[in-house]
């Protein structure tokens, strides 16, 4: 048997020996230490080195292999403490997977009762990647398969799960995973770190470097580091445009605005800072994808929480200017929408199509669509798609002047039938947002990022089908037409009481449905002596109260100041006429949305009032409401006089 501090000699000279080039490889050792002696165990920060230990296993050299709770899949057993110790090859790092977990959950953070605790950082003197008795541990599990990260990494070759029960019985059964040793170069920034720096990169495309390569958070596919800034930049020829797609972002986990947020991914449209800010990033999500305006374009990523997370992964590419040629087309498609593009089939992705047309914000901001043959009716077993490609923070929007497609009388919704179907990226792959059929005038719609796509299918047709008028902009405003838009953001306007003191502002793309995934700031600056008064008189933004990321709601929330403010709670839902008041001269609305399901978001109306001032609702607002009333008195009478000339 070997104390603690005896395994700890030995984690030392195997680091020696494997640095030496001996023949015992590290590469594949997988010590489990199990916990024999009665006394307590420490719930400090480190691994206990008083504990009793003995050496379980080795997997002599092994990639790959399994591990389990005692007895499993029976109730593992009371007051046991256990040492899973996974050491890899210096170019290795540790992956290990839960296929099953069962751990009683008796303490919220999983620092008491039964616990897994999670190792691989070293604090203090030691050899570099190794754990000993000062390294802390980083992570605490317990609960269900659906409290655990689907994997964890090491950063370094080693990793250490520490087992503890505690003597209250239960009947958890435990754990089962399986183990992997992966070679950390799969995870190398394919760019040139700027000499001096610690996670500074250059991505240029000159000479014979690459058109397209990968791009990681620090120690990557581990946690990144706290107290961390890193820049990418980069630079492609001339004319050529930069796209970055997020493969995987996973910051940190919930549903919070991104300006609370102390982890975030935010994108300039240029070389530097100054740049316009094309997208802030934070949480998590999966396939975001960004596209320059110019050759230039810097991503900044930074991290100041005590809670990392494990950062992310992306792919670039220097795009060349698009070809409108109608034999590059598919070629274009491809490029653009990827792997979601080539899901719909060659039917829609065919450009022999004599309806097919592309639209790139490098030619014309706006126009007009229009269905085949309008206004007259548009033939039978139509099939067209169009294709929308914007840029930097650029979305489509539509707005539709005209819509009169065929419909059988006896039909209802809109399947089978002549539709006109939306779909934006979601996730990295195309999601239907919307379909419209039949005649009644659809409102205007945006897409979530700068590419949208629209499918028209007129099966039927009839000699008063005359199809669609269509509207199309590309625009930077998200559709928001009062305030300063702020460079400094994606989405955000400032609105100052030394410019108005009374106006209006709007979800993005209002009247129509708000886009998906994303985030809007409206910023209310008054004198030093007043407040605001918001006063909605429109609300419908999907979701459930009280509006948090489990049932996967959109939200509004208000606040005093730009840091976290919880005195007014979030809206989401069908909401009244309602009103909000500033305790401060600054006062911030911030609309955020997910990639579910939208609403027609919400209108409101704002004044800056003297702080001692009671609000007054304006008077066309009195007016409208007199008019409204006096014009449902009006019906009223009327169908009273009606009945009464009926009846005589």
């Amino acid at each position: 048997m070997r104390t603690c501090s005896d395994i700890v000699r030995l984690w030392r000279l195997k680091f020696a020996m494997g640095q030496s080039g001996s023949a015992m490889q590290l590469s594949a050792t997988l010590l489990v230490l199990l916990h024999l002696s009665m006394h307590v165990v420490d719930e400090g920060q480190a691994v206990n080195p008083s504990c009793s230990c003995i050496r379980f296993t080795s997997t002599h050299g092994k990639e790959r292999g399994t591990f389990s709770s005692p007895d499993y899949p029976l109730p593992y057993p009371r007051g046991i403490c256990l040492l899973y110790t996974f050491v890899a090859a210096p170019h290795q790092i540790v992956e290990l997977m839960f296929t099953d977990f069962d751990v009683f959950k008796d303490d919220l953070d999983c620092i008491r009762g039964d616990y897994i605790k999670v190792y691989w950082e070293v604090q203090g003197p030691g050899p570099p990647g190794a754990i000993n008795e000062r390294s802390a541990w980083a992570r605490a599990l317990c609960g269900s398969r659906a409290d655990v990260p689907p994997a964890l990494y090491s950063p370094g070759p080693s990793m250490v799960l520490e087992f503890h029960t505690s003597s209250k019985i239960n009947n958890a059964t435990g754990f089962l995973g399986t183990y992997s040793f992966i070679d950390k170069r799969l995870f190398e920034t394919e760019g040139v770190r700027i000499p001096g720096t610690e996670c500074d990169y250059q991505f240029s495309r000159s000479g014979n470097r690459p058109t397209h390569g990968r791009l990681y958070s620090p120690q990557y596919p581990s946690i990144y580091p706290n107290n961390v800034r890193c820049s990418y930049h980069f630079h492609a020829r001339p004319k050529d445009r930069v796209k970055v797609v997020f493969e995987e972002v996973s910051l940190q986990k919930g549903d919070i605005s991104c300006l609370r947020r102390a982890d975030i991914i935010k994108v300039f449209d240029g070389r530097d800072t100054e740049s316009p800010a094309i997208a802030m990033l934070c949480n998590e999500f999966t396939g975001y994808e960004v596209l320059s305006t110019g050759p230039s374009l810097l991503l900044q990523f930074t991290a100041n929480s005590a809670s990392p997370g494990q950062g992310f992964a992306a792919t670039y590419h220097f795009q060349p200017p698009p070809d409108s040629t109608a034999a590059d087309s598919d070629r274009l498609l491809k490029l653009s929408f990827g792997k979601a593009f080539e899901s719909l089939g060659p039917e829609v992705s065919a450009t022999t199509s004599s309806c097919h047309q592309e639209f790139n914000s490098d030619g014309l901001k706006h126009g007009t669509l229009t269905s085949p043959h309008y206004p007259a009716a548009y033939p039978p077993n139509t099939h067209c798609h169009y294709e929308f490609f914007g840029r930097g923070k650029e979305r489509i929007r539509l707005i539709f002047q005209d819509f009169f497609l065929y419909k059988s009388t006896d039909g209802s919704g809109c399947t089978n039938v002549d539709s006109l179907q939306a779909f934006v990226n979601v996730d990295g792959r195309l999601e239907n947002v919307a379909t419209f059929c039949g005649v009644d005038l659809p409102k205007p719609i945006m897409s979530n990022g700068p590419k949208l796509m629209l499918e028209f299918r007129g099966t039927h047709s009839s000699r008063h089908s005359r199809g669609f008028k269509i509207s199309y902009s590309f625009v930077e405003n998200f559709g928001i037409s009062t305030g300063r838009q702020l460079k400094e953001f994606p989405c955000a306007f400032v609105y100052n009481s030394s410019e108005s003191r009374n106006g209006t502002f709007a979800s993005p793309n209002s009247p129509g449905p708000y886009p998906r995934d994303t985030e809007c700031s409206y910023f209310f600056h008054g004198g030093q002596t007043e407040k605001v008064h918001l006063y909605f008189t429109h609300f419908d933004v999907e979701g459930v109260l009280p509006c948090e990321a489990v049932s996967a709601s959109d939200y509004v929330e208000f606040s005093n100041s730009m840091t976290e403010d919880n005195k007014y709670g979030r809206y989401c839902g069908q909401m009244k006429e309602f009103h909000v008041e500033s305790e401060r001269s600054f006062f911030k609305v911030t609309f955020r949305s997910n990639d579910r399901l939208d609403g027609t978001g919400f209108k409101a109306m704002y004044q800056f009032l003297e702080a001692t001032d009671e609000y007054q609702a304006p008077i066309y607002d009195k007016a409208s409401k007199t008019l409204s009333l006096f014009g449902e008195l009006l019906l009223i009478s009327l169908a009273a006089t009606l009945l009464y000339l009926y009846h005589l």
